[in-house]
């Protein structure tokens, strides 16, 4: 049985991942200072750990099956604090984009065990209670990440600048390894699914086509090489998804398998989930570099510019648990119109005093999108599973957790990439562009919520 102290543990490490996704986004103008690292370098940097984490985490999952979850989240811990360790040291920029793909590689090792342990180890209202601190504990990382960047980075310790960002990962890495093997049980599955190498390739390549052109293409005023690799990512899509079908025919489970995202929960959830997380992690990296691009803020001021986020956001967290069990998917559509609002009062404060913007007079719009974002996380957490038989609650909760990462690094790689287009026009200009697409693509969330199926306490509507 898994203790309230193995929640915990459990937790802390699947923050590590999370928060080292935006924790490097306050400190990528003095990356790109000591670096020398070219605007879609840096993208690459936020996307590219994204990237590499999403596409393995699946196959993370099906090797803490196979090789027993405690193993397999240790072993993550071990590569995922050698290779932050290896972030903090690199002496060029190239190094250290390797090293982040290495370190998402880990990262993908890691979190898979926690909701499978929660799966394997908890019941009823635990169990419930436990998947709520895991979406709560995934939002507030990416809030908290920025801020402690910010005080990293600014506090230069020993000079070394930017680098604490990822050394700060070691102690905290070696704590959680040595508290795993104490308070975290040894579980496996009794029928652990094998690897899906074609799929996981296929999805992985997917994934870089869609990326790679996006990020560099603009600088390099788009060769026919960025054209010829992003007109192969819709083939390469949909070779995965024939690919998988075709795996799930002969009795095996394929990567993404297409029987559970045809699930209703799944289907709908996902395709509101996408545009969310596009925008969640556009956000970060928008935010970042608008503040201190544009405003002339350091990194402290950047990081705890977005405290008025961090704080509703934890507050929000708090509340959303009770407040879907008692609204279910009204939640959902409450919470994305509440961000909506933050986000429309966001660009209306900067557009109006640009460039006489006080960090300040964001705190309020800052305020209202946190709180309104808790309530969407926690939300799509919960309803995506909800019509997931048991039995595959493990790999559902990867694929969620995929789509995840990978919105979050397709939103850096594509609304990212129209913000850094348009920051020669003006740094305001870009943000209320970058920000009024999220903003759209949030209300699209709102209106879609309607859609979904409800949970416990809430009428189910009858399927279409």
């Amino acid at each position: 049985m898994l203790t309230p102290v193995g929640i915990a543990v459990l937790l802390l490490g699947a923050f590590l991942p999370i928060v080292d996704f935006f924790i490097v986004n306050v400190a990528l103008p003095t990356i790109s200072t000591t670096l020398h690292a070219s605007a879609p370098t840096l993208e690459l940097i936020v996307a590219g750990y994204g990237t590499v984490y999403a596409a393995l985490l699946v196959v993370g999952g099906r090797l803490g099956d196979s090789l027993g979850r405690r193993r397999v989240f240790v072993g993550g811990l071990v590569a995922f604090t050698l290779t932050s360790l290896a972030c903090g040291l690199a002496p060029s920029v190239g190094m250290l984009i390797a090293a982040r793909l290495a370190q998402g590689a880990s990262a993908a090792m890691i979190v898979p065990q926690v909701l499978a342990s929660f799966q394997a180890t908890l019941t009823g209202h635990r169990r419930a209670r436990a998947l709520g601190l895991y979406g709560a504990t995934a939002g507030i990382a990416t809030v908290v990440g920025q801020l402690v960047g910010g005080l990293l980075v600014t506090a230069n310790i020993a000079g070394t600048t930017w680098r604490p960002i990822f050394l700060v990962n070691v102690p905290v890495g070696l704590l959680v390894i040595a508290l795993a093997g104490r308070f975290v049980p040894a579980t496996r599955s009794d029928h652990p699914a094998t690897v899906d190498l074609p799929g996981t390739v296929l999805f992985a390549a997917t994934l870089t086509a869609l990326l790679v052109p996006l990020t560099e293409g603009r600088t390099l005023h788009w060769p026919p090489w960025t054209w010829l690799v992003l007109a192969l990512a819709p083939l390469l899509g949909l070779a995965t998804y024939r690919v998988e079908r075709r795996t799930e025919r002969r009795g095996a489970v394929p990567l993404l398998p297409p029987s559970l995202i045809r699930v209703r929960s799944m289907r709908r959830g996902l395709t509101l989930g996408l545009p969310f997380f596009l925008g969640f992690g556009a956000f970060m990296f928008v935010f970042a570099l608008t503040v201190q691009d544009g405003l002339h803020a350091d990194a402290l001021r950047s990081g705890l510019a977005i405290t008025p986020m961090a704080v509703m956001f934890l507050i929000g967290s708090l509340l959303a648990p009770r407040a879907i069990a008692r609204f279910g998917r009204a939640a959902l559509g409450m919470g994305a119109g509440v961000q909506a609002v933050g986000l429309v009062l966001l660009i209306a404060t900067v557009a109006g005093n640009w460039p006489d913007v006080r960090l300040i007079d964001l705190a309020p719009a800052l305020a209202i999108t946190g709180f309104g974002q808790a309530f969407v996380f926690g939300s799509l957490f919960r309803l995506v599973l909800a019509d997931v038989p048991p039995h595959l609650a493990g790999i559902g909760g990867g694929v969620l957790v995929t789509l995840q990462q990978s919105g979050l690094a397709l939103g850096v790689a594509t609304i990212g990439t129209v913000f850094v287009g348009l920051e020669p026009v003006g740094v305001g200009t870009a943000f209320a562009v970058a920000i009024g697409i999220q903003a759209v693509l949030v209300v699209l969330v709102a209106v879609g919520s309607r859609t979904m199926p409800g949970v416990v306490g809430e009428p189910v509507p009858v399927e279409a």
